[in-house]
């Protein structure tokens, strides 16, 4: 079980002892598990119930950019854990992580479908989205899993994309949303992901002028994440042990004491307790404004009364 759901987790292909009963399988990296991730989950969930299956979904460990490129990776939106988590969440029966090498990549089309789908994971159908590639150098397609599936007795479903509004044809995709956070539009990410964007960290010590010379603690965090908002003020949700909180975020340099050191800030509405060395999670809402420099510690003070005002505002 992970975090109370009763998905499996597997996490190499030899754990896989053997083939599991009438598999309806999907494959992807599914960074961010966003909407179109989650619509996937479903048929393969669906078609499972319907054929008394198994839904399994497959991912990769590290993510296969990471082997193939070596350098000049984009940031994760979500981290190996969370994803696990997320996918839980979605009721998939069993995922498989499978750890992704150099070998692993030279894995020609078919001995994935023959080898490993069929003979290893016992599937029965599988459950893709149009731009679907796998294999070496992604030579597998749709038409090369049709053609498979005639010869092994398996389905293809084909799931739509799914588009980002009406209004907005193209399709959601972990790139638009890395895109979003990174430009600090984190108020459209809900339509992309389901959920807001959420940043997971230690809370550390820090400098102790948030209380001291703002009236304004500050919980400092240690980031477990890489895909960092833009920099800036937010207004936020802070879950602390599943409980959830109004806050300001503080994303930057605070260039009103000229540190040169990047750090995430929390000030948590209404919240006195003591945190150190706990782990939270900070939901991002909407950016109110840039980080910018004051030419005092009174107008940066002002300026911080003025932003807990529009954050309550904006969590109301």
């Amino acid at each position: 079980m992970i975090d109370g759901y009763p998905m499996k987790l597997v996490e190499s292909l030899e754990a896989v002892r053997a083939p599991f009963p009438r598999a309806v399988v999907t494959i992807g990296n599914f960074d961010g598990v966003h909407i179109g991730h989650q619509a996937l989950f479903h048929e393969v969930i669906e078609k499972a119930d319907l054929l008394d299956g198994t839904s399994v979904a497959m991912t990769f460990e590290p993510h296969p950019i990471r082997v193939l490129k070596k350098n000049g990776h984009p940031p994760l939106i979500t981290l190996y854990d969370q994803k696990i988590e997320l996918i839980a969440k979605s009721g998939i029966d069993v995922l498989i992580c499978v750890p992704f090498t150099e070998k692993f990549a030279e894995i020609s089309a078919r001995q994935f479908i023959v080898e490993i789908l069929i003979q290893r994971i016992g599937m029965t159908a599988i459950v893709v989205g149009k731009d679907y590639a796998f294999g070496k150098n992604r030579e597998g397609n749709l038409n090369l899993l049709m053609s498979y599936s005639e010869a092994y007795d398996f389905e293809v479903d084909v799931v739509d994309w799914i588009p980002i509004s009406q209004n907005i044809p193209s399709r959601i995709s972990s790139t638009r949303i890395r895109n979003m956070v990174m430009a600090g539009k984190v108020d459209d990410v809900p339509k992309l992901m389901g959920r807001h964007y959420q940043l997971k960290g230690t809370v550390v010590q820090g400098r102790n002028r948030g209380g001291k010379l703002l009236g304004c603690p500050t919980a400092n965090l240690q980031l477990k994440d890489e895909l960092c908002p833009k920099l800036g003020i937010y207004a936020v949700t802070v879950d602390i042990s599943e409980k959830l909180y109004p806050g300001v975020a503080n994303i930057g340099y605070s260039p009103t004491f000229d540190d040169n050191q990047f750090t995430v800030e929390i000030h948590i509405l209404d919240f006195d307790e003591d945190i150190y060395g706990r782990e939270i999670r900070v939901n991002f809402i909407k950016r109110i404004r840039d980080e910018i420099k004051f030419s005092s510690i009174t107008e940066l003070s002002r300026q911080i009364t003025q932003d807990i005002a529009k954050a309550r505002a904006i969590l109301s």
